[in-house]
């Protein structure tokens, strides 16, 4: 299986199933010098766990810091980090076994690989973004020395009690506004910075789209109310951000922002037609601890993706020019 590897410079590989051992990462090319503690890691995991009341399967996540960081310093050496999973249960996956899902990737795994892990979805179930999210908190700490901050804010168009109570779930938004980053970043043909982010919020399991500053609506404005106009100060500040804070693929000094949608949990109580093996349609009801909605996990995830990518330009940009 190929692509379990992001980023150029700032370079990391997820490990491990849902239902396995482990999970973990391996965060190459980090510099050294760079304070990062165990409980970093672990209070970014802490947003990720679900909550009590429409929440999944809880794991405690604690980290283990296996190499690379060394008296709360990394060392410039690979970091690997490992969560190990202890609150499986695997007979909740019994009667899935031989149907395919409808919403997740049971049926195009299979057929690609020919086998497939039906406790949890393996590699493509949601806990492997807990790897995103411990790579994410060490890409966050660099970022704080350049100024960069992350901010995210979500948004469901459900009520969630009654949507429980129908045995579905529900989908929504996640908005994310980074703020503090230096003209410049990104390239600008195929690395463009607005092109990295979403292939890195797209590769999110659940999400279906992106949209940077005005987004779609941009599509029905006439140039004249799109451009971004100088503010009446002449001070490098604009009166509107419609780009979302990248312009030609390259950062402008505003606040990035952009906006992902993510789809229901296709994991639901109410009874759903299904593919057998075997070429049939049954009926089930999957049981089990399934999310009523992953937005609110979605939010670290997003910051995770996108820190991982800013870090990686911040140091890609120390070469483009003497």
């Amino acid at each position: 299986m190929a692509g379990n590897t992001f980023g150029e410079i700032f370079k990391v590989t997820t490990f491990g199933e849902s239902h396995g051992t482990a999970m973990g990462c391996v965060i190459d090319g980090c510099p050294s010098g760079l304070e990062v503690s165990v409980s970093d890691i672990e209070n970014e995991l802490k947003r990720r766990r679900p909550g009590a009341e429409h929440g999944s399967r809880d794991e405690t996540d604690i980290p283990e810091i296996l190499s690379g960081i060394y008296d709360g310093k990394t060392l410039g050496s690979p970091i690997a980090i490992i969560v190990r999973n202890q609150n499986q249960n695997n007979k909740d996956y019994d009667n899935l076994k031989d149907v395919y899902r409808p919403g997740h990737a049971d049926y195009t795994w299979e057929k690609k690989y020919g086998f497939r892990d039906h406790r949890g979805g393996g590699r493509s179930s949601g806990r492997e973004t807990l790897c995103r999210v411990a790579a994410g908190a060490v890409a966050k700490k660099l970022l704080l020395l350049y100024g960069i901050s992350l901010n995210t804010t979500v948004s469901i168009p459900h009520n969630l009690e009654e949507i429980k109570n129908e045995g579905d779930s529900a989908g929504g938004f996640v908005s994310c506004t980074v703020a503090g980053l230096p003209v410049g970043l990104g390239e600008p043909v195929f690395d463009k910075l607005d092109a990295r982010l979403a292939a890195a919020i797209l590769s999110i399991g659940a999400c279906k789209g992106i949209e940077f500053g005005a987004g779609f609506s941009a599509a029905s404005k006439k140039g004249s109310e799109n451009n971004d106009l100088p503010a009446d100060q002449a001070d490098g500040k604009f009166a509107a951000n419609n780009c979302g804070g990248i312009l030609g693929g390259l950062s402008t000094g505003q606040d990035i922002i952009f906006k992902a949608a993510f789809k229901p949990t296709p994991s639901i109580k109410k009874p759903q037609k299904v593919y057998h093996r075997d070429g049939s349609i049954k009926e089930i009801s999957i049981i089990g601890r399934h999310d009523i909605c992953i937005v609110k996990r979605a939010a670290p995830v997003v910051e995770a993706m996108t820190a991982l990518v800013l870090a990686d330009f911040i140091l890609l940009s120390r070469c483009s020019k003497v």
